[in-house]
């Protein structure tokens, strides 16, 4: 060890033991002076010193702890503010080993324009001149939904005009086509007040909002005093908009309206990606849906992630919410805020829905990655069965046998191999049974895996990383005899066991085995079912052509110099052997020609 890095070391102990120890952000800073790590602690001095008074794993956290030259610190008065800032620090800095947040989209968000008579309009821009922006919005159909319910209940300006008091007042304007077909009231000439119009825009506002209820209950009370006034016309017009939104508010309510301002959060993991989901609840209604995607950089929990995600997205928001739904316990603590894991009712629907939504997200973004780069699957599902069975080496050739025979006869095997978890045909292989005589199937496992391998290593060729066996614990306790015992060759072995109706049903590995729990919907039990399902129908085809073939042998095989072109020849012209023998040389030469009818005639003499 050098003098410098000694001089680091105790420098940076020096820093270390002066932390305070109250709630703070911490940053890590590299020899260059580049901030390459932002982190929060309730406790700065002791979350500091956990990186460096112990032994980190081989891994990015040990490479982040051997890069740090430096440490800044700022110390904060609460949990919630260390959270906040540590999530803005991140966003600012972007350093290399903190988790990034993939938002690249730009989602549409809805804009009331800060004007005399505002617009209201889908926009991707979001310019900080006074106006009020709601969104965005991920789901585009839910945005168009509630423009086109607005544009259904107020009459509003599409136009882009200056329409300020003194331009009206100069009649500077004229009403366009939107006014003649009753979808704006004519404010450029005056024909609408500017308190009328301002009405609309409170109402609208609330709308965006979530709160639709409370427009409703103002519309059906508007509607039953114009009825008792005798204003039936207008209360005919209120009842339409009332209807509007009403069909609205069914179709948009997830649960009860009486819960209300709530914050639900769910988070699926795969691989190096954490996808979040994030809903707010309005009035019994989604008023907010947002997904995005976390890149993580050092083993971030799913609790750290998730609660990253919190602060991201209720800055976003501006979210105020006094309740948050989220899936598991979550090491935060927000000010007034309660955090609730339900286990059933209405709430329980809202994190199931978000649940939902995260899940189909994570599909989504895998298949448009895949669609990108179709070796990703591929790799993605070798990882999967690395994981699973905890292998040494990515399983990039996978080979599965399987025996076929029916009451003894016509034993068979066969080999089929998957490389980078696709079949690969030219590669599979069928056996027939030499050594044994009767129906064993341990026994003919045993044959065809001791001659497919020591082929293989007397020829040089590749060795699986992977071998599954098409059954139990003793199909693989007989492989891994010759394979091991025998063979002196360490490759893996796995079982694939099938249920009473014949489906693959639990993946077997180890000695003695062991059932991996796999779920049935799973991208990698279907790729082992199509393993299984490969081998067992490369096999039975392979000994159905030989049954097929003892089945059709006949006296004509032993002719010498009649082959199977011949054969099927006068076969398709006699329909059997019997009339073959029965026909004249004469009928015969006619289909074969004479030399080989007299062949024939000969030796089929009885």
């Amino acid at each position: 060890m050098g003098n410098e890095e000694l001089n680091t070391n105790d420098y940076l102990k020096g820093i270390v033991n002066n932390l305070p120890s109250g709630p703070g952000i911490y940053q890590y800073l590299n020899a260059e002076g580049s901030i390459i790590y932002v982190g929060k602690a309730k406790n700065l001095k002791r979350r500091v010193s956990s990186y460096f008074n112990r032994e980190h794993e081989p891994g990015k956290t040990r490479v982040l702890v051997s890069k740090i030259a430096d440490i800044r610190y700022i110390v904060v008065k609460t949990e919630e503010d260390a959270l906040l800032l540590e999530n803005n620090l991140i966003k600012k800095y972007k350093p290399r080993y903190n988790v990034l947040l993939k938002d690249d989209k730009t989602y549409p968000s809805i804009c009331i324009s800060n004007e005399y008579f505002p617009r209201i309009f889908k926009t991707r821009k979001i310019i900080r001149n006074g106006s009020n922006y709601y969104g965005p919005y991920s789901h585009i159909p839910s945005l168009n939904a509630l423009l086109d319910l607005i544009k259904h209940l107020y009459p509003l300006r599409t136009c882009h005009l200056a329409l300020t008091p003194e331009n009206i007042r100069a009649g500077k304007f004229n009403v366009c086509l939107e006014y003649h077909i009753k979808n704006c009231s004519g404010p450029c000439i005056g024909l609408q007040s500017h308190e009328e119009y301002m009405k609309n825009i409170t109402e609208i506002k609330e709308i965006l909002k979530g709160n639709t209820q409370d427009i409703s209950k103002t519309l059906l009370q508007r509607m039953q005093d114009l009825a008792v006034d005798l204003k039936f016309e207008e209360a005919q017009k209120v009842k339409e908009k009332y209807d509007l939104i009403e069909n609205y508010r069914a179709k948009s309510e997830v649960v009860s309206s009486i819960l209300h301002n709530i914050d639900v959060f769910s988070i699926a993991v795969e691989g190096s990606s954490a996808y979040i989901n994030y809903l707010h609840i309005t009035n019994g209604c989604v008023n907010q849906a947002f997904t995005f995607e976390y890149k993580k950089r050092l083993e971030e929990t799913k609790e750290e992630l998730l609660a990253l995600g919190i602060i991201e997205m209720r800055e976003r928001y501006k979210s105020l919410s006094r309740e948050i739904i989220v899936p598991f316990e979550v090491d935060m603590e927000l000010k007034d805020v309660t955090f609730t894991i339900p286990q059933r009712g209405e709430k329980k629907t809202l994190l199931d829905l978000s649940l939902l939504n995260v899940k189909q997200y994570k599909v989504d973004r895998l298949k448009q990655q895949e669609k990108l780069n179709p070796e990703q699957r591929s790799v993605r599902l070798m990882k999967e069965i690395q994981e699973e069975l905890h292998l040494a080496k990515l399983p990039v050739q996978i080979e599965c046998f399987d025996n076929s025979n029916i009451q003894g006869s016509d034993a068979v095997a066969a080999c089929v191999v998957f490389k980078k978890a696709k079949p690969s045909k030219k590669d599979y292989r069928k056996y027939n049974i030499k050594t044994v005589v009767g129906p064993d199937d341990y026994a003919s496992m045993q044959e065809v895996v001791r001659r497919r391998y020591k082929r293989a290593i007397e020829e040089g060729s590749t060795l699986p990383d992977l071998i599954i066996t098409d059954g139990g614990k003793g199909q693989m306790e007989v492989v891994r005899q010759v394979v091991e015992d025998e063979l002196h060759l360490n490759i893996p072995i796995a079982g694939l066991a099938k249920d009473n109706r014949h489906r693959t049903s639990e993946l077997l590995f180890g000695f003695p085995p062991q059932t991996i729990g796999l779920r049935q919907t799973s991208p990698l039990f279907r790729l082992l079912t199509q393993i299984q399902d490969e081998v067992h129908r490369f096999a039975i085809t392979f000994h159905k052509d030989k049954r097929s073939k003892r089945q059709t042998k006949s006296a004509l095989d032993d002719v010498k110099g009649i082959g199977e072109k011949t054969k099927t020849m006068l076969l398709k012209e006699f329909k059997s052997v019997k009339r073959i023998k029965e026909a004249s040389l004469e009928a015969l030469s006619r289909v074969v020609g004479e030399a080989k009818a007299k062949i024939i005639q000969e030796n089929l003499k009885d």
